[in-house]
């Protein structure tokens, strides 16, 4: 009887889900909520075969180096910046993420969270938890309205067209800036047209980033593309924290050059640049925009569909996932912007 392969689980999820990989595999799961240094991360892959990994554990050819078995590493997030895909190809590891089943929820939240700056939700709260509600007021707390603003979107993917599908609803005109123009039925479909960097920055009412972190994405949002945007615009950041140079996104709150800024992702997360928190026209949330328990639920269902599969067991075992940037469940579909 051949050796079971042995699995690494990084954190704990479900264990209903996560039941599924001992139907396979020998299970090594971390039982409580950890935050693993590069030395445990290393020490954990050494021996195994297979990985399932969050967005919290950065994976590279540092923590690879000795695991001479790994042949798998599945996160468990569309996102995959934590990866060092190029290092885990280059040693033949499949590494895969878990696109389209947060698509929905994400667009969700990315829509409140707009409508939360652009109403100023949470900053009515906190004045009137801070008893400072001394009775109505013509002219308190006015916000911008949503209804027939103009709506920017920057990075058009699954998430971004699922922001322009709500924002139909709320009678608004579409703007969107892609890497690729999408093709027109796309377009029809959001109601949205295509602009340049430039013009997306300084036509939109409220803009909305929705674009993959990369080295070249690294600040793409610095003071002089806020400076292209109108001083009563709003800004929403669900994709990834280092897109926006934060100091320069505290300045233009701070000297009104911008409204009012909404972010579930930071660039040194879990550590909120203290200009951020003391400002008061921003919506602060801790990378909560695809926290819904049906979604967090299918996400792991996927991971684990994905790794089961590349590490060529259960029903799926003579079609292996495809590696990055989609799942086991659909390898046509596209990846995610």
């Amino acid at each position: 009887m051949s050796e079971r392969q042995k699995v690494w689980v990084s954190q704990p999820l479900f264990d209903d889900i996560v039941a599924r990989l001992h139907d396979h595999f020998d299970v090594v799961q971390v039982p409580e909520v950890s935050e693993h240094d590069s030395a445990t991360i290393a020490a954990a892959l050494r021996d195994v075969d297979g990985a399932l990994v969050t967005l919290n554990e950065r994976v590279g050819a540092k923590e690879i180096a000795e695991a001479s078995k790994l042949r798998a590493v599945a996160n468990v997030g569309v996102g995959y910046n934590n990866l060092d895909v190029a290092a885990l190809h280059a040693r033949g590891i499949v590494a895969t993420n878990t696109p389209d089943v947060l698509t929905e929820t994400t667009a969700d939240f990315g829509f409140a969270l707009m409508m939360a700056a652009a109403r100023r939700v949470t900053e009515a709260e906190r004045h009137l938890r801070a008893g400072k509600w001394q009775g109505w007021n013509f002219k308190g707390l006015l916000g911008a309205d949503l209804h027939g603003s103009t709506l920017g979107i920057l990075g058009m993917g699954r998430i971004g067209q699922g922001i322009a599908r709500r924002a139909s609803g709320f009678d608004m005109r579409v703007l969107y800036h892609n890497r690729t123009r999408l093709p027109a039925d796309i377009e029809r479909d959001c109601r949205a047209e295509y602009v340049d960097f430039d013009m997306l920055f300084a036509r939109a009412d409220h803009l909305v980033l929705v674009l993959p972190y990369s080295a070249e994405n690294h600040h793409i949002v610095d003071a002089a593309a806020l400076a292209k945007m109108q001083p009563t615009a709003t800004l929403t950041n669900i994709a990834r924290g280092g897109i926006v140079d934060e100091t320069a996104l505290a300045d233009a709150l701070a000297n009104g050059r911008l409204a009012s800024a909404a972010l579930d992702v930071f660039e040194g997360e879990p550590t909120v640049n203290p200009r951020l928190l003391a400002l008061d026209n921003i919506v602060l949330t801790p990378h909560i925009a695809s926290g819904s328990l049906a979604t967090r639920r299918a996400m792991v269902d996927l991971a684990v569909d994905n790794l089961i599969a590349a590490l060529g067991a259960g029903p799926d075992a003579g079609h292996p996932p495809t590696p990055i940037s989609t799942g086991t469940k659909d390898a046509k579909r596209p990846g995610t912007a």
